[in-house]
């Protein structure tokens, strides 16, 4: 056995990926632990649902993206519980594993803010699984539609979009395309234009952290498109047949995609730390966790913070480059240096609203450019390409996007699980939690114990690079 120092990873997302391959080199042993044994790609998990990509697209295996990596082990397995004192992480199966090094990078789930209907009716797009559900889901809506046409009325054919964040303004753009330019082809014995995309928002802008004329382009766009876009409009309950609004109005639906906002993945009560808003664990300028120095907490559920004190985003870069900082702690403490305070370089953000229509609000790094219309999306394209973790997603993904944007087709409208009735049948991935332990449950509510946070948590986090 292996005298180095270990190095437990927890989750394969942007920042635990990072910071296993930032140990390439180093002195260690890493060991990377997650429920699943790939890495998704969570910007485009729209695509999927809207069938602009397949699931293979989107994901890489996690052992093949560290081939090569002689220093590092996977291992396919859910935590439950951080024993810090004893230096172990246990697993659901039981196991304990023993590090000399922990990073917690488990990420974000979906937050309903207590609103009644929600987890039993909406989807969430935090995982390939539930990404691939919705998608099945959507066509199955055309199907039942083409059989009785009097579903249409009845909300068969109306999508509700909540939150108007990067992933619902993405979302309701991609979804309009798919129902206006590949869908007639296939349902000519329905008209199309009676189906409907709702978007809806309590704030009274679209893509809250974005400029103000990149909001406006964004919400002109979406209008044009035929979004019917409500802002200042909350819904404050859902049912199998639809959603009710603050202002008493009722839309028949049988989609509620749910994109207004997300808490940090509650294993952080396993940590045993202070938590702030958003339940994100509170962190050192280094990112370790107060006097156990030997744990890093990165992504989603740090709460760290900018030079000003304001809490950094929970966005993709922010977990790239904390995960890399992360490792580099570990190696400066190997060579008994301390370690430096985080700083995170901002980039910028970006989205689109749909074909020829991006935005691209650059940081002061970049000269504070901002882009807008075909130069937006096609600098969001190529960003996103660049960022897939392997040759074939890359090249599978430019090789779709073309053959979508040329021919209007889109060759993963395939469905794969439905429940025949139209419920969305388990369409909530989230994680239960019992005390200090989290007790992590593939796809299960979370539970009325956990308080909600505010409003303002908006799930506006899923673009590469974020202001």
């Amino acid at each position: 056995m292996s005298a180095r120092p270990r190095v437990v990873i927890i989750g394969a997302g942007f920042g635990g990926l990072n910071a296993a391959k930032a140990l390439r080199h180093a002195p260690v042993d890493v060991l990377l632990i997650d429920r699943n044994n790939y890495h998704t790609f969570q910007p485009l998990l729209y695509q999927v649902a809207t069938a602009g990509l397949t699931d293979g697209d989107i994901a890489y295996q996690v052992r093949g993206v560290f081939h090569r990596q002689r220093n590092f082990r996977f291992r396919l397995g859910t935590v439950v519980d951080i024993d810090k004192e004893a230096k172990e992480v246990l697993l659901a199966d039981g196991d304990r594993v023993a590090f000399d090094y922990l990073i917690a990078a488990p990420g974000a789930v979906y937050n309903d803010f207590g609103t009644p209907g929600v987890t039993d009716h909406g989807f969430v797009l935090k995982s390939l699984t539930r990404a691939v559900a919705l998608r099945s889901h959507i066509l199955a809506r055309f199907e039942r539609a083409a059989a009785d046409p009097s579903l249409v009325e009845r909300g068969e054919l109306t999508f509700v979009i909540v939150g108007a964040g990067p992933t619902g303004v993405e979302m309701a753009g991609a979804l309009v395309e798919l129902i206006e330019r590949v869908l007639p082809a296939d349902y000519p014995e329905l008209d199309l234009r009676l189906a409907r995309v709702v978007l809806l928002e309590a704030g009274p802008e679209v893509l809250p952290p974005f400029r103000t004329n990149s909001r406006r382009y964004a919400e002109r766009e979406l209008r044009r498109r035929g979004v019917d876009l409500r802002l200042s409009t909350a819904m404050t309950r859902a049912d199998a047949d639809g959603v009710t609004l603050r202002s008493g109005e009722y839309i028949p639906t049988k989609t509620l995609i749910w994109a207004a906002g997300v808490r940090a993945h509650p294993l952080a009560e396993a940590l045993d730390a202070e938590l702030t808003r958003g339940f994100r664990v509170e962190v050192e300028p280094d990112l370790s966790l107060g006097r156990h120095r030997n744990t890093f907490v990165v992504g989603d559920l740090a709460a760290a913070t900018d030079h000003d004190g304001s809490p950094l985003p929970q966005v993709a870069q922010v977990a790239i480059q904390g995960g890399k900082h992360a490792a580099r702690s570990i190696v400066r403490r190997l060579q008994g240096l301390e370690s430096e305070p985080f700083r995170y370089r901002d980039l910028g953000s970006m989205a689109i609203v749909g074909r020829n229509a991006g935005i691209a609000d650059l940081s002061r790094m970049f000269l504070s450019i901002n882009l807008r219309g075909f130069v937006g999306w096609l600098g969001w394209l190529f960003l996103h390409i660049a960022y897939l973790p392997g040759f074939r997603n890359r090249f599978s993904t430019l090789v779709s996007w073309a053959y979508n944007y040329v021919t209007y087709d889109r060759h993963a409208r395939l469905i794969l699980e439905h429940d025949g009735r139209g419920a969305p049948a388990a369409g909530w991935d989230a994680v239960n939690v019992a005390g200090r332990t989290a007790r992590a449950t593939a796809e299960a509510p979370a539970p009325d114990t956990i308080p909600a946070p505010p409003r303002d948590q908006e799930a506006a986090t899923d673009t590469v690079v974020h202001a």
